[in-house]
Formats: structure tokens, C-alpha cells, sequence
């Protein structure tokens, strides 16, 4: 995972020259994307580049927040950057996977649609932490595929067993 140091701006579009651009928010339905974009970046050969889009309302405090005190928006930056490459290291993404962690700041869809001007491949989850949980395809899924720049594909969670249903 890349170890980039953060300084007064921040990033608004990730600099994906080549390879799979794979988008999460962290859901489960996020996590699957991000194993399945990872076993087919191995096959392949490609890059593998994750991707976390964020505002102040999804990401974690930065460790200066303090109550009457709003760190730059650097800080909490580097506080998403940590959190996507502990998720993203505990995924057991196979043999020496080489990946490249990203994160930018802004609304989901148009910053992953505008980050993955120069991708192979975008892989999303079909559904995130937000929405209406009934539907089948989430909103940035939805905009993802009818305005990428590339191919995309969309992965499913596995579907709960009978006996799992509620």
C-alpha cells in the first residue's frame, strides 16, 4: 500500500494511471468488491488500486478532533488513508497483491467515475452502507455504470442462506 504523505489539499481524484480501480465504502458488499477486484488484478496482471470516497459525515476523526475543535480537512484525509489500508490489509487479498490505496473527498459516484479516467476496469459493490436497503443496485453503483469512462463491473454479496433470512 502506498505510504503518500498528505499536505494542506486535499485529494479530490485519485491519480489511477492503468490497471483496476476498485471503489468501497467499507460495507461488506464493498469488501466483496474489493477481493474480487483483487483475484482478477492477480490473474491478469493489472494494478490494483482501492478506492474510498469521503465527506466529514463518513469519515473517522482524526486523532487531534477534540471536542469545540475541527482538524483541517488534511488530517481527517490521512485519518480515511489509514482506516482504508487497515481495511483493505485485513482482506487476505492473496500472494503478494500489490495494491495502492486512495482516497478522495467529495460525492461517491462523480469522484470514482472522474478517478477512473485512465482505468482498465472500475469494479463497485452492488450495494453500500447508504439507501434503501430493498433495492438491488445502490445510487453510485447505478451512476458508475452509466457514466464510466471503462468497463465496469458490478459484484454482488453472496445471498443469505433460507436459514439466514430474518
Amino acid at each position: 500500500m502506498d505510504g503518500e504523505s498528505f499536505g494542506d489539499k486535499v485529494c479530490r481524484v485519485a491519480d489511477v494511471p492503468a490497471g483496476v480501480l476498485v471503489g468501497t465504502d467499507g460495507s461488506a458488499c464493498g469488501q466483496e468488491a474489493v477481493r474480487w477486484a483483487a483475484a482478477l488484478a492477480h490473474r491478469a496482471g493489472y494494478e490494483l488500486h482501492v478506492l474510498r470516497v469521503w465527506d466529514l459525515a463518513s469519515a473517522p476523526r482524526p486523532s487531534s478532533w477534540a471536542v469545540g475543535y475541527v482538524p483541517p480537512l488534511h488530517e481527517w484525509e490521512a485519518a480515511v488513508h489509514q482506516e482504508l489500508c487497515t481495511q483493505v490489509a485485513v482482506l487476505d487479498l492473496g500472494p503478494a497483491q500489490p495494491v495502492t490505496c486512495h482516497v478522495a473527498y467529495g460525492a461517491p459516484a462523480p469522484r470514482l467515475i472522474a478517478s477512473a479516467a485512465h482505468a482498465d476496469l472500475v469494479v463497485v459493490g452492488s450495494r453500500g452502507h447508504g439507501g434503501f436497503t430493498g433495492l438491488l443496485l445502490g445510487s453510485v453503483s447505478d451512476q458508475v455504470v452509466r457514466h464510466a469512462p471503462c468497463p465496469v463491473t458490478v459484484v454482488r454479496s453472496p445471498r443469505p442462506r433460507t436459514s439466514d433470512r430474518v
